[in-house]
């Protein structure tokens, strides 16, 4: 099984594939600019490559953490859903992260990643999806409000704002915090499956 997605959704031939360790050393070369570059991730150093490729294992043994490639198999972006917090009732609740090219950007990568995101979630039993976003009333050269757009077009709500929570390039940032449901909540909800038992089960079906 090359883990291909069930419902892969396609756009001008950029294939969505789960991710793989191996993709670590192009992966981070995206995160870079983010980190070094932008207040859109509140990191200040770059990880190692020992440090993000073991991030990447640990997602994927109980999250989706997937890419986006071009027919000519180079990585264009990338999306990963992550805990929101520890305690067992936090269960069905994630956050999600995506990250794309800086040459790559508005050209609808970001959604389809994060449809894609959403339909394995969906098939974990996983409900709530929050979005941690780097924000500022005034726009600067370190960040603009484009995360924030983008997650309103994907029908993600506000819920909340941590005023000047983060500091960054000499300058504070707040963080918005938004969200989506992906489904009903009920009294008897089921059981969430970890990403790596989905995959699993689909080795098995040889899907």
């Amino acid at each position: 099984c090359d883990h291909a997605l069930l419902d892969i959704y396609i756009k001008e031939n950029i294939k969505i594939k789960v991710a793989s360790p191996e993709n670590a050393a192009e992966l981070l070369d995206i995160y870079k600019l983010y980190v070094e570059n932008t207040a859109i991730s509140f990191e200040i150093e770059t990880p190692t490559l020992q440090e993000f490729r073991a991030r990447i294992e640990k997602t994927l043994k109980k999250y989706p953490y997937l890419i986006a490639v071009s027919p000519e198999d180079e990585i264009l972006g990338y999306a990963y859903a992550s805990e929101l917090k520890s305690r067992a009732a936090y269960d069905w609740s994630i956050e999600t992260s995506i990250y794309v090219k800086k040459e790559c950007r508005k050209m609808g990568i970001g959604g389809i990643l994060l449809k894609n995101l959403e339909f394995l979630l969906k098939k974990q039993n996983i409900l709530n999806c929050y979005a941690c976003i780097a924000y500022t009333e005034r726009e600067d050269e370190f960040l603009t409000k484009a995360s924030v757009k983008f997650h309103e077009k994907m029908n993600y709500r506000m819920v909340g704002v941590f005023k000047d929570c983060g500091y960054k390039f000499d300058r504070w940032y707040s963080m918005d915090w938004m969200e989506k449901h992906l489904g009903e909540h009920k009294s008897s909800q089921k059981k969430t499956i970890p990403f790596s038992a989905l995959l699993e089960q689909k080795k098995k079906m040889n899907l």
